[in-house]
């Protein structure tokens, strides 16, 4: 293989696993005519034909499906050999693309990786700001965040870098006005705010004294695809909300949010740096990793004021 057809791997493989040219282009941070011309000329080198092309669409032909097999394997005998020269220096550098989901990505993620990148001039980020489950072998994605439990993957490697506790807060003025509820049991009289993602809503989860998750159907009318607009309207006094201590923590220091009760065991999600399976993670991508690592899960859990004291009985708010 010449050098010239070694250098056009990274443009196939794109092309093949985004399948068009354009979301190739996207990936790669190229224009759609430099992915199609590093195709042609690849073509050109081999002697054969490896996309059947239509305008939305490239279809791998057999030779294609053939070259690809290899192609895989050749690029990941690279990235280990590029891995294992970076090991030999001393500063990381390059690009690093990392997805996480939107509010805890902005809050707590994006601030200490731009502060850890300062100390690294030739180290780049390339941060991604989104909900969706990213495919990372698939979109070209160095590094994923992901909170919960995770799937079984061969593909994937995950290191956990801190946890989420989950805490029912509301504002004084809705506590005032439909009492203090002194624990999940108090909950489906009273109307909370709720997340909820492509229309399917969840029970809010909690751990018993033994030790058992139980989910407690709560009423709601309003419901959210985004966090913080939550924690903005049970600031405002329009209800309860179940929301994760790194995102209240502020807003408990002011007063303007109180934890409603204690739970015998907090609920908490794991989170988790996620990235393709290699023979050797590369420099740049690790100390990203170690620093997320040591200095992240403090900033998840952060120590908040005790829980509000009930007053009376648990009022039921309006329907």
């Amino acid at each position: 293989m010449s050098a010239q057809t070694f250098a056009l791997l990274d443009v196939f493989v794109a092309a093949v696993e985004t399948g068009s040219f354009a979301a190739a282009a996207r990936r790669l941070h190229r224009t759609r005519s430099a992915v199609g011309k590093g195709i042609a000329r690849l073509e050109d080198q081999l002697g054969v034909r490896l996309f059947v092309r239509d305008t939305r669409h490239s279809t791998l032909t057999e030779p294609g499906r053939l070259f690809y097999d290899h192609a895989l394997r050749a690029s990941a005998e690279l990235l280990s050999a590029v891995a294992a020269l970076e090991r030999t220096r001393d500063e990381p550098r390059g690009r690093v693309r990392i997805t996480m989901p939107v509010a805890v990505g902005r809050r707590c993620v994006a601030p200490l990786l731009t502060a850890m990148a300062r100390a690294h001039p030739a180290l780049e980020l390339d941060l991604s700001f989104t909900d969706r489950v990213v495919d990372v072998v698939h979109e070209g994605v160095d590094l994923a965040l992901r909170v919960g439990p995770l799937r079984d993957s061969a593909d994937l490697v995950a290191r956990p870098v801190g946890e989420h506790r989950m805490v029912v807060c509301a504002s004084p003025r809705y506590l005032r006005a439909a009492g203090t509820p002194g624990g999940p049991t108090d909950l489906p009289g009273h109307r909370c705010l709720v997340y909820a993602r492509n229309g399917r809503l969840k029970h809010w989860e909690f751990v018993d004294a033994p030790g058992r998750t139980t989910g407690v159907a709560v009423a709601t009318r309003w419901r959210f695809d985004d966090l913080e607009a939550i924690r903005d309207a049970t600031v405002a006094g329009d209800g309860l909300a179940r929301l994760p201590t790194w995102l209240i923590a502020h807003e408990v220091r002011r007063g303007t949010l109180r934890v409603v009760f204690d739970e015998p065991h907090p609920l908490t999600y794991g989170m988790h740096a996620v990235w393709p399976r290699m023979a050797a993670l590369p420099l740049k991508t690790r100390v990203v990793v170690d620093t997320l690592v040591a200095q992240l899960p403090p900033l998840l859990a952060p120590v908040l004021a005790p829980p509000a004291r009930r007053a009376g009985r648990a009022a039921r708010a309006p329907a």
